[in-house]
């Protein structure tokens, strides 16, 4: 299904996503090149929320530019599968090459604002990015390995202590919600 299909599809109950899905969906018939970073204002991204199979442990990354623990993913530069760029990015970013349960349609869905930085020494403007999240399991005993082109470190955290260890306040409800619905599924 298609970055279009699957935010048209999305369900929720909280105003936040309702908001972000009508705002995403208006972006798209306005910019043919949503799935694209050269748009500047706003493109496509797509994460993965991982937890281990006992639901007691979530597996992050210390971002280089955001200098903080998080999820992992990427922008879709042009794929319009979101699923697909999820695992893709989870496999880079983790090393893991397959996981023990994949939710087929995403958790989340959030307008994000990423701050002005640095990147590969050329300066990135502020912008959103249009975020689809998938839920993932793996077991915790996996072999993990992080990319140090976009981490510092990789490694499990413990569900009643992640939160601690998220120094982007903005990410912190977003990274509740997720959790919250996983533990449902």
């Amino acid at each position: 299904m298609n970055y279009i299909e699957v935010v048209k599809t999305f369900r929720t109950d909280l105003d936040q996503e309702k908001t972000d899905q009508t705002l995403m969906l208006d972006f798209f018939k306005r910019n043919p090149d949503a799935l694209d970073r050269t748009n500047l204002t706003a493109h496509v991204t797509s994460s993965v929320f991982i937890m281990n199979l006992a639901k007691t442990k979530v597996l992050m990354g210390f971002h280089n530019i955001y200098q903080s623990w998080g999820w992992f993913g990427g922008h879709n530069d042009g794929d319009p599968n979101c699923l697909h760029v999820a695992l893709k990015e989870a496999t880079e970013e983790t090393g893991i090459q397959s996981f023990d349960k994949v939710s087929q349609t995403p958790v989340a869905l959030d307008v994000i604002h990423v701050q002005n930085h640095i990147k590969k020494g050329h300066f990135v403007p502020d912008h959103l990015h249009l975020n689809i999240t998938y839920g993932l399991w793996v077991d915790d005993r996996t072999s993990i390995n992080f990319n140090d082109a976009e981490h510092s470190g990789i490694q499990w955290l413990r569900l009643t202590e992640y939160l601690d260890h998220i120094k982007e306040d903005r990410m912190q409800p977003i990274y509740q919600k997720i959790e919250k619905r996983m533990m449902t599924l």
